[in-house]
């Protein structure tokens, strides 16, 4: 199964856990014919997800990256981590956004405390080509696509598109608040 390259937290409103964690311990897990990994977490912040699951001490995948299943390291790094909560449990894979937290960006912070929430009631449409419109006012349109391939670009490291002015959507950079009153924005 390969994945859909989106942008960073395009589905951020549909997410249902999104944490920051520490890995501190890993079980292979026989269940299924190939098996589940269960990594034991030490939640450091919750963004996402509260009213479901307020606190996340386990995280499951697929065992072999092969089936879409994550490798993260046991007591090395504190993890960004999303996912999708089913039956009771934290499952996320390679589909979804996991990184090394101090590889997020000033912006991809901000954007987890501050922005990424104001942009639910937008869609992110990839442009894989020129020209590319938006079809509506809650769109933004992400150009990260026609050179960097997906996430890694510096669109999706450094701006977040955010609802406006009557529903209107744009992108938004900076560290200010976003102004409320500026209904398009013509960066990036």
């Amino acid at each position: 199964m390969l994945c859909k390259v989106v942008y960073n937290l395009l589905y951020f409103s549909s997410l249902t856990t999104v944490i920051r964690a520490k890995v501190v311990g890993k079980k292979l897990m026989k269940d299924g014919p190939f098996g589940t990994m269960r990594y034991t977490v030490k939640q450091m912040k919750m963004y996402r997800g509260f009213q479901i699951m307020p606190h996340v001490q386990y995280i499951y995948t697929e065992a072999s990256e092969s089936l879409c299943g994550v490798k993260l390291e046991v007591n090395k790094y504190q993890y960004l981590i999303t996912g999708r909560v089913y039956e009771g449990k934290v499952y996320t894979g390679l589909c979804n956004w996991y990184e090394k937290w101090d590889r997020l960006t000033l912006s991809q912070r901000k954007g987890l405390n501050h922005r990424y929430h104001l942009g639910c009631g937008c869609k992110i449409r990839p442009c894989y080509y020129l020209p590319c419109f938006a079809t509506s006012k809650n769109e933004c349109i992400w150009t990260d696509m026609l050179s960097n391939f997906g996430h890694s670009g510096y669109q999706a490291k450094h701006y977040a598109c955010i609802q406006r002015v009557e529903g209107y959507c744009s992108w938004y950079r900076g560290w200010a608040p976003p102004d409320k009153t500026i209904i398009n924005a013509t960066d990036p």
